[in-house]
């Protein structure tokens, strides 16, 4: 008898337990789906078509900046819920089941955005936020050969912002406390920047036996060079963005910290072709670099960003404003880019978009496309 009631009761517990793990999966997916939405005005999307069938679901959110429209006699949860953004602005959207609020979602209006887009060929000077140090070297000096830079504490990396208390911007303003300090058998203090924090090292020069000139045992470098391509920019307001991708340093692999730079033209030469494992790359010259087209205000995982001076440019494709589009926007499909492969020409070349991966936080390598024009496939292996 006491056996037959815990077989009971176990069968009992297995069936509480499978029906508990069938309701929590499904209800585990929709309750961890996006906490957070970004739309343009006057765009409208459907949202929780997946969520479990738990019964009636309520939804709330701020008025004047949404509107949320559900079929009234039915649950949310069995048809989902049409959400159209009225205005500019930030609302929560509130899901409640009964009285219990189980999701909030935080929702980002944007004003309808256009932008032109780029494709031309652009040259990129960048001038650091202080002195970079790139590398140690020895000083050959009396009693052995060492470097006063790294014994001190200095590090790959770090950005030199003040010497003696003086702000240093340029390479050329160092050699002049070096020297001083070497003359007078003084140290130097030196204010770095490593990873946001602000360091004080100390740094005596030693005379090289040869030069008969006094050293850091530092390589340093205040300014970076390269080509790229314009991604867009805005007519109205003329901020651009171009490369998406960071701008790092050839020896450190840091990103460069930005102080200022410019943008010019620039003209492709030659194409080095992609192959597997070898992304391929550009071989370009600037043009005419006393004419800036605009300047360098940011350099991030997402491109550089500044503001275009003087005329606008075109491309001589699409010369018109183009909305864009948010990530869930993207579709899978048939689609093209533009670039330049020779000279500076701008040419439109037809793609594929293979997937478009959701991200709940800004990335980098959210699309995956594949090169189908046959002209490009030729000229450069691929991108």
């Amino acid at each position: 008898m006491v056996k037959e009631k815990i077989k009971k009761a176990i069968g009992f517990l297995l069936l509480v337990f499978m029906l508990f793990i069938s309701v929590y999966q499904q209800s585990n997916q929709w309750l961890f789906s996006p906490l957070s939405l970004t739309l343009f005005e006057g765009e409208t999307i459907s949202v929780f078509e997946e969520a479990p069938k738990l019964g009636q679901v309520n939804v709330k959110g701020n008025e004047d900046v949404l509107a949320l429209q559900a079929d009234i006699d039915k649950s949310v949860a069995e048809d989902g819920l049409t959400v159209t953004a009225l205005k500019q602005g930030d609302a929560k959207m509130t899901v409640e089941m009964g009285d219990l609020p189980i999701k909030q979602v935080d929702i980002k209006v944007l004003p309808d955005i256009k932008v032109i887009p780029g494709g031309q060929s652009i040259g990129v000077k960048l001038n650091t936020e202080g002195v970079l140090v790139v590398g140690h070297h020895l000083v050959h000096a009396e009693g052995g050969d060492r470097s006063p830079g790294e014994m001190s504490g200095i590090h790959v990396g770090d950005m030199i912002t003040k010497i003696n208390g003086h702000t240093i911007e340029k390479m050329a303003q160092v050699a002049a406390f070096v020297q001083e300090a070497g003359k007078q058998n003084k140290e130097l203090t030196i204010e770095v920047k490593r990873n946001q924090q602000i360091m004080t090292k100390t740094l005596l020069p030693l005379k090289s036996k040869y030069e008969q000139t006094y050293r850091m045992g530092l390589y340093i470098r205040d300014s970076a060079a390269g080509v790229g391509t314009l991604t867009f920019y805005d007519k109205k307001s003329k901020k651009y963005g171009a490369l998406g991708h960071v701008i790092s340093d050839v020896d450190t692999q840091k990103p460069i910290v930005v102080h200022d730079g410019r943008i010019v033209r620039s003209s492709v030469n030659s194409i080095e072709k992609g192959s597997n494992g070898d992304p391929g790359e550009k071989l370009a010259s600037f043009k005419n670099q006393q004419a800036i087209l605009g300047n360098i205000k940011k350099n991030s995982s997402f491109g550089i960003f500044g503001e275009l001076q003087g005329s606008l440019l075109k491309n001589g494709v699409y010369d018109e404003e183009m909305p864009i589009a948010l990530s869930h926007q993207v579709e899978e499909g048939p689609a093209t880019i533009l670039t330049v492969v020779e000279g500076e020409k701008v040419q439109e070349y037809d793609i594929e978009v293979i997937s478009s991966t959701p991200q709940k936080f800004p990335a980098t390598k959210g699309l995956v496309i594949k090169v189908t024009d046959p002209r490009l496939l030729k000229e450069t292996g691929g991108i």
